[in-house]
């Protein structure tokens, strides 16, 4: 239920978009938008343009989980593992990078917009991945690193790296699915078990599981020359011609993105394992056809970056190319958003920077959960600010005292008078005819008498009236 009303509050605001853009356009055909929107006179942060480009971002933040409207992601991991590999990989969490890389005549009109686009993304990584860090279910573990890296895609679109957004997406496809699709496998041998401070020791049960799952690790941590070293690297570097605060932070949020990875990956399937004796006896790897997509996932995984292969490292920007037509309208109404270049040393040393900071922090996983073999008893509560990770900031908490408890107080006063009303109206409608007529049923007396005597008195009156008239 969370999912559809705060969907439906981000759907406000993209219908309120498109409304404008159909009395300012209209039309909502793209291209007609565009051609009217580079060539209608439309200055840079037009306010016309920056409303639309808000509002629909406003629906893309429902989309795609992006802070304030980002909690609905996580508690949706209660549907079927498979199902959760689409959802995040391939459909609805992606639509919003979509739009917002389909309408990029409109957003580049609207630097402002992208500033706030591209804020709301990195705060977005930052919060979600410094969550990931005290979760320990496994796939809410997967579902904050998800919120986080969409946060990455509209830190890109926020400085106008439409491309690299659309890399990330397709990327993050990859190895993401082959995550969930893991984790269902370490559910599916733990007997439904999703505590990964209950397993451990799982790599030796499940070597395939194991093995494609590392490989999924890797590549979202960034690790040369897996597809998600690629993709984020790409990210950052944009990011670092634009702002360097901003960059500074993206490779923060990389390295709890490393770390908490890794620390999923190590609790789970290295060390002892932490479950019953009953889960022990039946472990087991999965049937081939749980295995056999993870393989393909995994080669993905290896090999995705191949679509856009920088030219610093002798590849062509295959993706850059086929999707650079997208961008030409773009280029016409804001060509400095797209002037910005970065020396190959420069290239060279950030790569470095981001792998080496991914790096220290799986050294700091590893020498915490295989060296100490730091393993929180799962019946043992965190206190300090580690528990304000693990309770999501109480960011829920807040949204029901705030937003939950006093509508729904609100909604049981409407209730409430609406009864009344009803009470009132209708059925105290209904009670004075019933009582008028009993009343008048009394002067029913079937006596000839009376009703001669009523008739006198009635044409008395009449007389009276007319007399006092004239």
């Amino acid at each position: 239920r969370k999912a559809f009303i705060m969907n439906r509050i981000g759907d406000l605001g993209f219908l309120l978009g498109i409304f404008m853009i159909i009395q300012h356009f209209g039309s909502v055909e793209y291209l007609e938008v565009f051609n009217k929107a580079a060539n209608g006179g439309f200055g840079i942060n037009d306010t016309v343009i920056v409303t639309i480009t808000a509002l629909l971002f406003v629906g893309a933040m429902g989309k795609s989980a992006q802070i304030p409207l980002y909690t609905w992601l996580p508690d949706a991991m209660a549907g079927p593992t498979p199902v959760s590999a689409l959802i995040h990989a391939a459909t609805m969490v992606t639509a919003g990078i979509y739009m917002v890389i389909r309408s990029n005549v409109l957003y580049s009109l609207a630097p402002a917009t992208l500033g706030f686009v591209g804020g709301i993304g990195l705060l977005t990584a930052l919060v979600a991945a410094s969550i990931g860090l005290y979760q320990n279910d496994i796939k809410k573990v997967l579902a904050y690193s998800t919120v986080s890296q969409l946060g990455y895609m509209f830190l890109a679109l926020g400085v106008g790296a439409y491309t690299s957004a659309m890399f990330h997406v397709m990327t993050h496809a990859f190895f993401k699915a082959l995550l969930f699709l893991g984790a269902g496998s370490v559910i599916h041998a733990m007997s439904d078990e999703q505590d990964i401070r209950n397993m451990g020791g799982l790599r030796k049960h499940l070597p395939v599981t194991f093995w494609t799952f590392t490989i999924a690790t890797f590549a979202i941590a960034g690790i040369f020359p897996l597809s998600g070293f690629f993709s984020k690297d790409e990210i950052l570097a944009h990011v670092f011609e634009h702002n360097k605060i901003m960059w500074a932070l993206g490779i923060v949020g990389a390295m709890m993105t490393a770390f908490y990875m890794f620390r999923l990956l190590f609790v789970t399937f290295f060390g002892n394992f932490r479950g019953t004796h009953e889960q022990e006896h039946h472990l087991h790897e999965s049937p081939a056809t749980m295995t056999i997509p993870l393989m393909v996932l995994a080669v993905l995984s290896a090999v995705g970056g191949l679509m856009n292969i920088p030219h610093v490292l002798g590849g062509g920007e295959a993706l850059g190319h086929f999707m650079a037509p997208l961008f030409e309208g773009s280029k016409q109404v804001n060509p400095a958003l797209f002037e910005g270049h970065l020396e190959h040393s420069t290239e060279y040393i950030l790569m470095g920077v981001s792998v080496g900071a991914a790096v220290l922090a799986i050294g700091f996983a590893y020498s915490l959960f295989i060296s100490k073999a730091v393993v929180p008893a799962a019946d043992k509560d965190v206190t300090g600010f580690p528990k304000v990770l693990q309770n999501k900031y109480y960011i829920d908490e807040l949204y029901d005292s705030v937003f939950v408890k006093p509508i729904s107080k609100l909604s049981d006063i409407l209730y409430s008078f609406g009864e009344f009303l009803i009470d009132v109206i209708v059925n105290g409608s209904g009670r004075l005819v019933q009582f008028l007529g009993g009343r008048l049923r009394l002067l029913q007396t079937g006596e000839t008498g009376f009703y001669v005597f009523a008739m006198v008195i009635g044409i008395v009156l009449v007389l009276a009236w007319n007399f006092l008239l004239k």
